[in-house]
């Protein structure tokens, strides 16, 4: 992978807007690019697109869509910006923040009125961080399926997905205007294809063992259930043109990824008065705090791993989302109908899952905060049956990457923008800080599609001014 000079070159062919990458913030762009007018192609790595996207539950926090409305929910950018920069400790841009929180209830209405991509609001429970109901997604709660969805929307309005289309190279003259690329076929064969905007939707550098390890060391360890084809290409290029990257510490990572099965555990079961046992039959942290920051916890453990135990309000919960069935129909739920069959089923002490349960107990029934500042209320109190997954911590994908402004424009270290050079999604620097807390949920499809808009818009009028 390298970046060309664009001196002297010649293209096969050439298209205004090219996007790499045709997960949700690259089909996104697609569609927003084409809206205005332009004609967009997209190159997509893999012979079937499916990335982070389809590994996700497919959920979109968004303010003030239409559904939100027809639900009765009271909500703001302003307010859901907030959220954001608090689950972060105030590490990351208020601006890129708010700009993150205008463009998304906006985008999901555009993509459910123009483009049919049906979406539902998730009820039931709050994903903590959030103070209002806001996720979007398909009723099967499955990122496959939000992947289909914007690729029939991308087949219908006609715009070209080149798949099994690896780009190498970048082309860039010497203003730092990128002038097109080159990519591979799977015969070997190289292509170059010049344009007048670019899109790096690619994603992050999860899949990249190297990169992890000097950005993320805490979580290189970790097993990664991420899309192993984001092996960080926006980063290196954008190292090499010049652009600046931030963040680069920040990680979505999941503290209940079912073991050895690797399918994500919902948090809803949290919600649900849920918590973590160690090995040693012992709680560890404040399980509300969040998924991602509980990666790097439960890898920590004795054995590296814990165990989810909940009851049937979660299991109920679940049920709701396509993995925790598929969870189910492999096994990986025990249920036991008292304490001391549970300690069978775990082969955890019972002494001390006695304890954790007592402790709760008091915590509920004084109303005062427990030894990791978790406030339990009666209505958290497990009750038999109970259910209990064997989890491990993982790695998902990064949030660190190339900056960008509020037209998802890439920035170079003093600040000015690359003349025709976009971002969003995994590629860019997302809303999430530089660390392992900062991930509120579904801040990556938010930036995806979000930014993922913004770039496509701007990417348009880039070409039809050049």
């Amino acid at each position: 992978m390298a970046v060309l000079s664009a001196e002297g070159v010649t293209f096969d062919f050439e298209v205004p807007v090219v996007v790499v990458g045709a997960g949700a913030c690259g089909l996104v762009a697609a569609l927003a690019a084409h809206d205005v007018g332009q004609e967009v192609m997209v190159l997509e790595r893999d012979e079937n697109p499916t990335g982070s996207t389809s590994l996700s539950a497919g959920l979109i926090p968004a303010p003030c869509t239409r559904l939100q409305k027809e639900a009765g929910i009271e909500d703001s950018p302003e307010l859901f910006a907030k959220d954001l920069v608090a689950k972060t400790h105030d590490h990351t841009p208020h601006d890129m923040a708010l700009v993150a929180a205008q463009a998304a209830g906006p985008m999901i209405d555009w993509l459910m009125d123009t483009h049919k991509v049906e979406f539902e609001l998730v009820t039931g429970f709050i994903y903590p961080g959030h103070s209002r109901l806001r996720m979007h997604g398909p009723k099967s709660r499955t990122g496959a399926d939000l992947e289909q969805a914007l690729l029939a929307a991308v087949s219908n309005a006609d715009i070209d997905v080149v798949t099994n289309a690896s780009v190498e190279d970048l082309y860039v003259d010497t203003t730092g205007r990128v002038t097109g690329v080159r990519f591979r076929r799977p015969d070997g064969a190289l292509e170059m294809l010049g344009c007048k905007a670019l899109v790096l939707a690619s994603c992050g550098f999860a899949g990249d063992v190297a990169l992890v390890q000097k950005y993320i060391p805490e979580i290189a360890d970790a097993e990664c259930c991420g899309h192993l084809s984001n092996t960080g290409d926006a980063v290196k290029w954008g190292l090499e043109i010049g652009a600046a990257l931030a963040d680069m510490g920040g990680y979505q990572g999941h503290g209940s990824v079912a073991h050895p099965h690797g399918l994500p555990l919902t948090w809803a079961v949290i919600t649900k008065g849920g918590i973590l046992l160690n090995a040693e039959g012992q709680r560890f942290s404040n399980e509300m705090r969040g998924y991602s920051e509980h990666a790097a916890e439960v890898a920590a453990q004795p054995d590296h791993i814990a165990w989810d135990i909940y009851d049937s309000r979660g299991d109920e919960a679940g049920m709701g989302f396509y993995d925790y069935r598929e969870i189910r129909k492999l096994g990986a739920i025990k249920t036991a109908n008292s304490l001391e069959e549970l300690a069978a089923v775990t082969g955890l002490p019972l002494a001390d899952i006695r304890e954790e349960f007592e402790a709760i107990d008091t915590s509920a029934r004084t109303g005062t905060p427990d030894r990791f500042g978790r406030t339990f209320t009666q209505d958290d109190v497990l009750s038999a049956p109970y259910h209990a997954v064997k989890v491990n911590g993982a790695l998902f994908h990064t949030q660190g990457g190339l900056v960008i402004n509020a037209e998802a424009r890439v920035l170079r270290e003093d600040g000015t923008a690359l003349p025709n050079l976009l971002a969003g999604g995994g590629a860019a620097r997302g809303v999430s800080g530089d660390s392992n807390y900062g991930y509120l949920s579904g801040n990556g499809l938010l930036t995806a599609t979000s930014f993922g808009r913004l770039a496509g818009m701007t990417a348009a009028r880039i070409a039809a001014e050049s």
